[in-house]
């Protein structure tokens, strides 16, 4: 006797869940809709790998795969959700940094980006990559097309990405696990919760300033 197998649920949601997330990577989306479609991929391990998976493809092409932030952090504990958020992001970064070298001078960065690609091209210390990756807000993906394009260092390049997301993940997911009202998660990432990181990213700005001005001196 033949039976008919159907999809479960967890890989039929993991597979509208990426044509949402490809659909909406350009246009705008509301945290509530995101914490609406984690809320639906609880406990389920499968769905769990695919957003982290999903992460790190959106991340290689440039896309806002920061998105899947908000399908993880809010809904496991930040000893389970930084991990998974470093490798999809930390993978990201890579898969971006291989694009980015691929693509070279054909890029045509906008306003923002040719400012990252000129910050880069003139200070690309271990400290500087540092400040921007852990910056709240600012766009990793530029960062990380920006660095191939310049054929930066891959080893520093990396360790930056992880220290730098390392640090930002933790910050992001002790503030918003458990909270599932957008008004809660949204205000839980405010200026008192960032502050620790914008501190911490202007010491590693002057920390690298200083390292130039005292091993080159005659660079300013």
């Amino acid at each position: 006797m033949r039976t008919r197998l159907s999809p479960r649920p967890p890989l039929l949601a993991l597979i509208g869940l990426v044509t949402l997330l490809v659909i909406f990577a350009l246009l705008p989306i509301s945290v509530a809709d995101l914490l609406s479609w984690g809320a639906q991929l609880v406990g389920h391990p499968l769905a769990l790998a695919g957003l982290v998976l999903i992460m790190l493809l959106l991340m290689s092409f440039g896309l806002p795969g920061s998105l899947c932030f908000w399908l993880i952090a809010p809904f496991h504990p930040p000893w389970l959700s930084v991990p998974l958020l470093l490798i999809g992001s930390g993978g990201g970064a890579l898969g971006a940094y291989w694009l980015g070298r691929k693509v070279g001078s054909a890029w045509r960065p906008g306003k923002l980006a040719r400012q990252v690609l000129r910050l880069l091209a003139k200070r690309s210390d271990l400290l500087t990559q540092c400040a921007l990756r852990i910056l709240p807000g600012f766009p990793h993906a530029f960062i990380n097309l920006a660095a191939g394009v310049l054929h930066l260092p891959l080893i520093t390049y990396m360790l930056a990405a992880v220290v730098g997301l390392s640090i930002k993940w933790t910050v992001y997911a002790q503030a918003v696990h458990g909270m599932v009202s957008a008004t809660q998660a949204e205000q839980a990432l405010g200026l008192s919760n960032l502050l620790p990181l914008l501190v911490l990213a202007g010491l590693l700005t002057l920390g690298g300033l200083a390292k130039r001005l005292w091993l080159n001196p005659k660079s300013t």
